[in-house]
């Protein structure tokens, strides 16, 4: 049976894996140092390590894995690795973000993300018509970088053109009270984007116009059983397709 084990102690575990992995041993100061904290700090969760059996800790100044220890501290450094690895190489974040963004979500990656993020890299390693070309259109797309130029393609989402899988795309303000679309892109920078994802304005997500302002603005949409007001840079920011 796998340990319970909060995130705070999985990072201790961590921590004294890649120690070992990286001199040969780990020491009470260098886990504290790691860490970041002082080393009377490190000697609770030492202990709590202990009391499941997973390191070896008698108040020395040594500290070893056990051989189920190391056994879970290799599940969590692995998806750390994979987590960096997917925002790194595919979300293309710089090295620090992307080693943050792995620290905060690898603790609650269940064994099912980890096999479809294995097959994901697996895909993109063994299909012919996936890599370089899948990440290569992703990583110079402009409607997904804001620094990289438009291509020479012409996307429905911003044509109005209709694609084979979805209808005509238009943004949330061009739809009439009544009438509801799926959305497809987010196309805002800065506090204004960040504002619609927060709401929760995501790829998919089905919106409702309610009714508008008689000045054009707010705009009240209903968002998964949700009424929400949109003033109209938001609205027009906000591309949906007919369904």
């Amino acid at each position: 049976m796998r340990p319970m084990l909060t995130g705070a102690l999985e990072d201790y575990l961590e921590t004294i894996y890649r120690l070992v992995q990286k001199q040969g041993f780990a020491r009470v100061r260098d886990i504290a140092s790691a860490r970041k904290v002082k080393p009377a700090s490190v000697s609770p969760a030492l202990r709590r390590l202990a009391d499941q059996g997973l390191v070896d800790y008698t108040r020395g100044e040594y500290v070893r894995l056990t051989s189920p220890g190391e056994e879970e501290a290799r599940r969590i450094y692995s998806r750390h690795r994979l987590l960096t690895r997917f925002f790194e190489e595919v979300l293309q974040m710089q090295h620090e973000a992307a080693e943050q963004e792995a620290c905060a979500m690898e603790h609650n990656l269940s064994d099912v993300g980890m096999d479809r993020l294995v097959r994901l890299f697996e895909f993109l390693s063994v299909c012919p018509e996936s890599s370089p070309k899948f990440l290569a259109r992703f990583h110079g797309c402009s409607l997904v970088h804001d620094d990289v130029p438009a291509c020479k393609h012409t996307c429905p989402a911003q044509s109005g053109k209709k694609s084979r899988k979805k209808g005509r795309s238009m943004s949330v303000y061009d739809l009439k009270p009544g009438q509801h679309g799926n959305v497809t892109q987010v196309n805002a920078q800065g506090a204004i984007r960040q504002r619609l994802l927060d709401m929760g304005i995501l790829p998919d997500v089905r919106i409702e116009v309610e009714r508008v302002a008689p000045a054009g603005e707010p705009v009240w949409i209903k968002l998964q059983g949700t009424q929400l007001s949109l003033r109209r840079q938001e609205a027009e920011a906000v591309l949906v397709a007919e369904r």
